[in-house]
């Protein structure tokens, strides 16, 4: 899966910044003359001394340079010659040089999403019936929001308005009647292509785009208007930072690093990162392309945390133990045929869930326990967060009637989606909750409260979600740090509390 979608059975304004310098001719989308180039990443030492030298090479080695992120020195080039990589890589100054797909900028496959459905129109209309003094028409429906507490905490703070978090994903609708009242447009942007574009809503969706980062943008921060849901953190802004292919759906490097530089450069104190950096599930260190990927996404990850953002992502939902020593890996490439291999964890990173710093998510489903598709990892899960999972496997207590997550959809709709994409923004949103009451506090800080508020949750042993008598998987570590929960549930009441 190119976003953390689960597989389910049947289922105040933003401080401006300067752009990156950039080309007068940069464009976000491949063009005729991308029909057989490629787009790669070139890490130099970070300035723009550093860039203008290395621009001069990869000229000569029949580049072109897209953009230049001077202040992480990572530079996004397209070239046709296919021993660019290797050429570059010998030039004094490169520190890494790696292609960002394995498919011609031209040709990409499909990613498609499911586990998800509409709200209907009789759910709407039962969960407005139930709807409590203080509550949103569809809140009833919402069991993800008792099971961290947030319905308690906006009894006390719905959040900052000066708090803003990024979306890194698909387009953003901010018409939506949820999403309006809260999206900060001047820290949104597309950056697909790795160039940041804000004329004409460039971050909203367009037709037949995934309605994935409208989903997760709502569970962050749907405004607590008496209609709809409500987010986790319904008073704080979110913005969309555009990252995700339309067509495809695919999440490629240059549109990643985009993402986390401007956030940074634009007042963003929570980013939100639901999805895996395509075309590699796993980006390997030994291997050149893969180091120059982890590399340019570590720098922009870093530089966004030094910049006061907190990043949070998706564990990813292949029901797989991080843990482990080896993993084969069926899935990658996903952009052109993939090949069976088997990585080493030591060398190997899923982007950015992975990467130093990011605050990495599981899913538990309505009952409490590890979503059946969650992947786990004792030292690599971090915190775990409402994601959802089957009805079937775990039921909520009603009048919730779905075990998935209900949040915003394109167009003023609603609806379901399960996966870790899903516990990722619920943790996120708690997040923005705690930088609300910590107005001043470090990145370091708003994640050192994180998890010291998170409640500790017990191992589920034996963890037996389909209830066949067989274990499906084996969880590791203590109450207060284990495989499946990391240091507990996100905690939405006590990131209020002064």
């Amino acid at each position: 899966m190119v976003s953390a979608v689960a597989f389910l059975p049947g289922t105040a304004s933003a401080r401006p910044a300067a752009v990156p310098d950039a080309p007068a001719s940069a464009s976000a989308s491949a063009s005729a003359s991308d029909a057989s180039s490629m787009s790669y990443v070139v890490n130099v030492r970070p300035g723009k001394g550093s860039s203008e030298r290395a621009k001069k090479a990869i000229a000569k080695a029949g580049g072109d340079v897209v953009i230049a992120y001077d202040k992480i020195g990572v530079i996004v080039v397209h070239s046709a010659n296919p021993d660019f990589a290797e050429t570059i890589r010998q030039v004094k100054g490169v520190d890494s040089a790696g292609a960002t797909r394995t498919a011609p900028l031209s040709a990409q496959s499909d990613n498609a999403l499911e586990s998800e459905r509409p709200l209907t129109a009789a759910e709407a209309k039962a969960a407005a019936g139930k709807a409590s003094a203080g509550q949103d028409e569809l809140e009833p429906l919402q069991w993800d929001l008792p099971a961290m507490k947030a319905d308690k905490a906006h009894e006390i703070s719905l959040g900052s308005r000066k708090v803003t978090v990024g979306v890194l994903d698909s387009g953003v609708d901010d018409t939506h009647p949820d999403i309006a009242p809260n999206f900060d447009r001047g820290a949104s942007a597309s950056c697909l292509g790795g160039v940041p574009v804000q004329k004409d809503n460039a971050w909203r969706p367009v037709a037949g785009e995934s309605d994935h980062g409208m989903h997760v943008a709502g569970t962050v921060a749907a405004a607590k208007n008496g209609t709809g849901v409500t987010g986790v953190a319904p008073g704080v802004k979110v913005a969309s930072l555009k990252v995700a292919e339309p067509k495809t759906g695919m999440y490629y490097t240059e549109a990643v690093v985009c993402g986390f530089v401007w956030a940074a450069d634009h007042g963003v104190d929570v980013t939100n990162n639901s999805y895996y950096t395509d075309p590699w599930l796993f980006n390997c260190t030994t291997d050149d392309d893969q180091k120059a990927l982890v590399d340019a996404v570590g720098r922009a990850s870093k530089y966004a945390e030094r910049k006061g953002a907190v990043n949070v992502a998706a564990a990813g939902n292949a029901k797989t133990d991080l843990a482990q020593d080896e993993i084969i890996d069926k899935s990658s490439p996903n952009d052109t045929t993939p090949v069976p291999r088997t990585i080493k964890t030591k060398d190997c990173f899923d982007l950015p869930s992975q990467l130093p710093g990011v605050v990495t998510v599981s899913a538990t489903g309505a009952k409490g326990i590890k979503a059946s598709y969650s992947n786990y990892g004792h030292g690599v899960i971090d915190i775990t967060a409402p994601g959802g999972d089957s009805t079937k496997y775990q039921a909520p207590n009603p009048p919730a009637v779905d075990g998935r997550i209900l949040s915003t959809l394109p167009g003023g709709k609603f609806g379901y989606k399960g996966g870790t994409s899903m516990a990722s923004p619920h943790a996120a949103g708690v997040a923005a909750l705690l930088k609300s009451t910590h107005p001043h506090a470090s990145a370091k800080r708003i994640k050192e409260l994180l998890h010291r508020q998170a409640d500790a949750m017990a191992c589920t042993d034996p963890y037996d979600f389909d209830g066949d008598g067989k274990v499906d998987a084996v969880c590791e570590g203590g109450r207060n740090k284990n495989g499946f929960y990391g240091v507990g549930m996100a905690d939405a009441l006590d990131a209020v509390r002064k």
